[in-house]
């Protein structure tokens, strides 16, 4: 009797030899599927309707990074740029080459709500997996696909649900390896690791991890295992520092180039500005990180979660809850050492931004919460999962109010200005603008002014260009010719405009708009 129960239990343990795998019911996962799917259009229509798809100032940037691969004066693979990563705009480029779809930011919402629906599906595949019963793997899966936050965020062009997506199909053939040991799921494993590295940078720290866990997890063969996870994950980061090194000289420009978070905190800092909460401090950075979570997953789903992750140690998961506790850990560490600010509204300075990092908690609190339901008896698993999802989405249905959504308020808060004066130049500029005149501007938030009125990127002269537009910001009164330009004031375009106030080849000031709480933009024209 004691042999049967000690190998029943070591049959959890990621050393234990492979165990026999019921038959998948492929009906119940179909049917995860297609509710995962009718969820994501509807939330994604939602966020269309109510005109919040491009509300954050990064999905701009990714549509449009995606859309000047193609349309540009220089198109190309040199347009992907350095510090983000080019997966998310790889997946978008496709869709963004209709114009409706990249003026309406459709193009760069179908990857995201794809990738939200295979997030769903990945974690209720684990965790049946991982507990081996549906009900918790369901209580987990509407926990994650219900929070409003992460609905939000997947009907918008951000990489928080493809970087999710990835992280919990890592996870998923991790735990299909433990009962197959298969090279085959180790290979895909890795896939999934090597697709994450190229989404958000969150990824690479669970390489090291995965790779020890196919050590710990692989039996007889386990290098064979270790060594298929690790080449093709290693592909994604790899690839990275060689594209950096090759264009810009420097492997690590994304990390400490001129565009790096890094360089313009620096700069920042030269400026005056107060250092980031958290910044070289352990308590602070933890404080300010947990806060965030906590408003992006809600208090209930937050307590739950904590609770819930002793009991999926108690059930031998504690390689999964090791897993998904990196990412949080990585935030947690880019707080500390000034990589990343988050702000909260109860916290100085009392604001909102980046307060989406704290939904990479989510699927750590919902691996907990499955882990409470699979404590149970059988009999009673089924009503105890529901009443755990009743209690994770409790604070959206007793205030059903968007303002409680802390992503959305975030986007609708920092997006006022920006939404009020790219609307308004954009109006000015769509009836006087006539194709080939040409644009002299920097590739930022006002190349939304070029979406809105309609305007190919390809018409205007920007960072991405190269030497042309170096060229141009330094000498102006040589290689200057576009009759328009749209500057921030004080950036390099501002400069160069107002040293052609003078001379043979003359531009004006033609608008200015100042919003409160946002930079001055200029539109410039030639005169002369």
């Amino acid at each position: 009797m004691k042999s049967k129960i000690a190998s029943k239990s070591s049959a959890r343990s990621p050393r234990s030899k492979p165990r026999p795998v019921k038959p998948a019911n492929e009906g119940s996962g179909l049917a995860v599927l297609a509710l995962l799917l009718a969820l994501s259009i509807a939330a994604a229509w939602y966020v269309y309707a109510q005109g919040w798809t491009l509300w954050y100032g990064d999905a701009q940037a990714h549509l449009n990074i995606a859309r000047r691969i193609f349309d540009s004066r220089e198109p190309g693979y040199e347009q992907i740029g350095t510090v983000w990563l080019p997966l998310p705009h790889v997946l978008m480029l496709p869709f963004v080459q209709s114009d409706a779809l990249w003026r309406s930011g459709i193009g760069g919402v179908i990857p995201a709500a794809l990738c939200f629906v295979l997030a769903g599906w990945f974690l209720f595949q684990a965790v049946r997996r991982i507990f081996s019963h549906a009900a918790p793997a369901a209580a987990a899966t509407a926990a994650f696909a219900l929070n409003p936050n992460l609905l939000y965020l997947q009907g918008t062009p951000m990489t928080e649900a493809m970087s999710l997506c990835f992280a919990l199909g890592l996870l998923y053939f991790c735990a299909r390896f433990r009962d197959t040991r298969s090279p085959l799921d180790a290979s895909l494993a890795g896939a999934l690791a090597c697709l994450g590295t190229l989404t958000r940078y969150e990824g690479w720290i669970l390489l090291p991890f995965a790779a020890l866990y196919f050590l710990l997890a692989g039996g007889e063969k386990r290098w064979r295992s270790v060594l298929l996870f690790s080449f093709v994950a290693a592909l994604g980061p790899l690839y990275w520092l060689a594209h950096n090194w090759i264009l810009y000289s420097n492997p690590l420009d994304f990390y400490n180039g001129p565009w790096s978070a890094k360089a313009i905190y620096q700069r920042a800092l030269d400026r005056g500005l107060a250092r980031y909460p958290g910044d070289h401090d352990w308590p602070k950075a933890w404080q300010y990180y947990r806060a965030a979570a906590e408003l992006c997953l809600g208090t209930p789903l937050a307590i739950v979660g904590i609770v819930g992750l002793l009991a999926a140690v108690i059930k031998r998961a504690w390689w999964a809850v090791l897993l998904l506790a990196l990412t949080p850990a990585f935030y947690v560490l880019s707080l500390y050492s000034s990589g990343t600010p988050i702000f909260v509204p109860q916290l100085w300075p009392n604001s909102w931004y980046n307060t989406r990092y704290g939904l990479n908690a989510l699927p750590l609190a919902c691996l907990g919460l499955a882990g409470i339901a699979a404590l149970m008896p059988t009999k009673l698993r089924g009503a105890v999962a529901a009443l755990l999802v009743i209690v994770a989405v409790s604070p959206w249905i007793a205030y059903p109010r968007k303002t409680t959504w802390i992503c959305w308020k975030e986007s609708e808060v920092n997006s006022a200005g920006r939404r009020a004066w790219t609307q308004e130049a954009a109006e000015y500029l769509k009836p006087r603008y006539h194709p080939g005149a040409g644009i002299f501007m920097g590739f930022g938030d006002a190349t939304g002014i070029l979406r809105v009125a309609g305007i190919p990127i390809r018409e205007s002269l920007h960072e991405g260009d190269g030497p042309m537009w170096l060229a141009s910001a330094a000498r102006p009164d040589l290689f200057l010719w576009q009759e328009w330009a749209i500057a921030t004031a004080g950036d390099k375009v501002s400069t160069a405009m107002n040293r052609m106030r003078r001379g043979p080849r003359r531009y004006e000031c033609v608008r200015i708009y100042a919003v409160k709480d946002s930079p001055v933009i200029e539109i410039w024209r030639h005169i002369q």
